[in-house]
């Protein structure tokens, strides 16, 4: 479950990092050497400390894996997948700045979720309490896979993963695995969660006229009734959700303040709130706006 936390870190710090880098001046070679020392001091930083604040307590094991990936309705297989396209879009961005060059970029940047999560990965094998997980491994080479696809055949992410959240009923049933507050429902409440694949019609279409730059059209996934990881009897029956919805790419609004758009450039990985159809248990609704 410490999954969700690398989410939004990654999200949020990479990407304002990654918009800072973008703007600086082309190749020197203190850049590239900043970037390395800074990678690895991070990366470094990072799984010392989640080793010390979050394996320490539990006994360690030979290197093993576990078979999770019927848990919550493969909702913490989305996490993984959108935290490693994040960190391979701000990985590519920075290398960019670096001064590498466009194929190094790509490939060096955009495997950067992947590496790292899979550092992660390798202290759950260590752990009893946990294991290596070959769903989470996967997810991870998605998100990577769609961002250097992307950035290969278009040098650019026409499709985007996101993140949408609402407090579910079955947050406050256990508090224990699903948050005690709002910022770890965030992170923990899988039901509440929802992930978005998200369409940006103007750059997929190669529209030339007027059509709005920022308008994407976005199919989302989510699970409900989901009171632990598995089901188990006495619990209350769970449900898939899918969603169709409108969205706004907040990377390709532009404004005359460098400061406003590099907030709106980094809450670019959240779903902007839009008029919704959702289907679950085979039945459709209809919402004015959802997040």
């Amino acid at each position: 479950m410490k999954q969700p936390f690398l989410i939004l870190f990654s999200c949020v710090f990479l990407t304002i990092n990654a918009q800072e880098l973008s703007t600086t001046p082309a190749f020197d070679k203190k850049k590239k050497n900043i970037l390395l020392i800074s990678e690895g001091v991070a990366y470094t930083a990072t799984l010392i400390g989640l080793n010390f604040l979050w394996y320490k307590d539990y006994p360690r094991s030979n290197f093993h894996f576990i078979d999770d990936n019927e848990e919550w309705l493969q909702m913490d297989k989305m996490g993984h997948m959108t935290t490693s396209y994040y960190m391979g879009v701000a990985g590519i961005k920075a290398y960019e700045w670096a001064g590498m060059n466009e194929k190094e970029s790509i490939w060096y940047g955009g495997l950067s979720g992947s590496f790292f999560l899979t550092a992660v990965e390798i202290l759950d094998g260590f752990s009893e309490q946990w294991g290596a997980s070959s769903g989470d491994l996967i997810a991870n080479t998605m998100g990577s896979a769609l961002c250097i696809s992307q950035a290969l055949l278009w040098d650019n992410q026409k499709i985007q993963l996101k993140y949408s959240y609402n407090k579910s009923f079955w947050a406050d049933k256990n508090p224990e695995q699903l948050g005690e507050n709002l910022i770890q429902n965030m992170l923990k409440d899988y039901n509440g969660q929802k992930y978005w694949l998200s369409f940006n019609v103007k750059s997929l279409l190669e529209l030339e006229n007027n059509f709005p730059s920022w308008l994407s059209l976005s199919i989302g996934y989510s699970g409900y009734g989901m009171k632990n990881p598995y089901h188990k009897e006495g619990d209350p029956e769970r449900m898939r959700e899918y969603f169709l919805s409108l969205d706004i790419d907040l990377n390709k609004i532009q404004t005359e303040s460098q400061v406003i758009n590099s907030i709106l450039h980094t809450l670019g990985f959240l779903k902007f709130p839009m008029p919704t159809i959702g289907i679950s248990d085979n039945k459709m609704f209809i919402h004015p706006l959802f997040f």
